[in-house]
Formats: C-alpha cells, sequence, structure tokens
C-alpha cells in the first residue's frame, strides 16, 4: 500500500515549472517563451508610463501653482516658455506666438493634442498584450492537450500517472497568457484614467490662457 502512494505521489512531485517547461515540445516551449517576454515586456511599459505620469502630474500641479499666483504672463513666459520642458510649458509657449483668443485655442489646441499623443504611446502595448496574451496561452494548451492525446494513443495507456504531465504542461500555458494578460490590462486602464485626467487639466489650461487672451485683446 505504502509502495503505490508512493508512485502515485512521485508524479506529482515532478510537476514543477521548470519540469513542464524542459518537458514542453519546441511550440509549447515558444509559446512559454513569448508569453514570458510580453509580461515582462508590459510591466516594464507599465513601470514606465507610471513614473512619466507621476512626474508629469508634480510638474503640472508646480505650473498651475504659479498660473493661479497671480502673476503676469510675461512672468511665465519668462520662467516656463523660454525653455519648455513640460507639457505645460510647450502648450504656453505655443500659444504665446500668436497672443489673441482665436489663435491661442488654435496653436495651443493642437500642441495640446500632440503632448497627449506622445504621453499615449506605450499604452497601445498593454492594450495588445492584455487581448493576445489569453489566445497565445490557449493556443500553447490545445497544442499541449493535442500532444497528450497523440502519447496516450501511442501507449495505449490512459493512465493519469502517463497523461498528468502533458495536461499540466498544456494548463500551464493557460496560466502564463493569464499572467501576462490580467497585469497588463489592469495596468492600461490606471493609466488611461490617469492620462484622461492629465487631458482635462491640460485642456482646461488651453481653455484658460484663450480666455486671458480675450479678455486682454
Amino acid at each position: 500500500m505504502d509502495s503505490v502512494a508512493v508512485e502515485l505521489a512521485q508524479p506529482a512531485q515532478e510537476l514543477t515549472i521548470f519540469y513542464l517547461f524542459m518537458r514542453a515540445d519546441i511550440i509549447v516551449k515558444a509559446v512559454m517563451g513569448i508569453l514570458l517576454f510580453m509580461s515582462v515586456w508590459s510591466w516594464a511599459v507599465a513601470i514606465e508610463k507610471f513614473l512619466q505620469f507621476r512626474k508629469a502630474a508634480a510638474q503640472a500641479a508646480r505650473f498651475e501653482d504659479d498660473f493661479w499666483a497671480g502673476g503676469s504672463i510675461d512672468d511665465l513666459a519668462n520662467r516656463y516658455a523660454r525653455n519648455p520642458k513640460d507639457p505645460f510649458s510647450r502648450v504656453l509657449a505655443a500659444a504665446l506666438r500668436d497672443w489673441d483668443s482665436f489663435s491661442v485655442s488654435r496653436s495651443g489646441g493642437a500642441e495640446a493634442n500632440r503632448e497627449l499623443t506622445r504621453m499615449e504611446q506605450g499604452l497601445g502595448i498593454l492594450a495588445i498584450v492584455g487581448s493576445s496574451a489569453p489566445f497565445i496561452g490557449l493556443f500553447g494548451t490545445v497544442w499541449g492537450i493535442m500532444n497528450s492525446f497523440r502519447s496516450i494513443a501511442a501507449s495505449r495507456d490512459t493512465n493519469l500517472a502517463v497523461v498528468a504531465p502533458g495536461i499540466a504542461e498544456a494548463l500551464f500555458a493557460t496560466g502564463l497568457g493569464l499572467v501576462a494578460a490580467i497585469p497588463a490590462v489592469i495596468f492600461f486602464n490606471a493609466l488611461s484614467s490617469q492620462l484622461a485626467k492629465y487631458a482635462v487639466r491640460l485642456e482646461g489650461f488651453v481653455d484658460d490662457l484663450s480666455a486671458l487672451a480675450a479678455r486682454e485683446s
């Protein structure tokens, strides 16, 4: 009885991540490698974008404090527009080229759109990973199950110890797909929300500049 228990326990002990990867065929290994790369890539993009958005939000807060502090537009131009280093400063520099309400709205709005487009770069990668990784993992699962069935047909043995590694290998591919996709979707939604809030602030600044130019003209 004890020998049977040991025999049944041995395959379970062997079903480690490394074991499942090493016993997989080249197709499933390629799927696992692609999913691992996609997961690392999405994390790298997400960390970079979070840091970029946090920096942009801090710069925007400082700029808005100075803008509403009651100083003149010339003071703002000297401090920010001469050497613009953030989106708000670049929008101000674009608006000052033609200081009237129509030109400010047009040139400032165009610059704001360019800045938002630049900040949006990278989010598409997260969307691609989030939408495609589960299907890539599913492909690996289907391929692994097909291999298991071929093994069953070749050995004519339906013992669980024979089919379990192949099934576990197939399900591992699905698991990797979800590991890559779920964080990517969360990151995409969180970053898109931050970008939308920043866009409202930047577009509101364009409207404020346009109103200020209209009062001074």
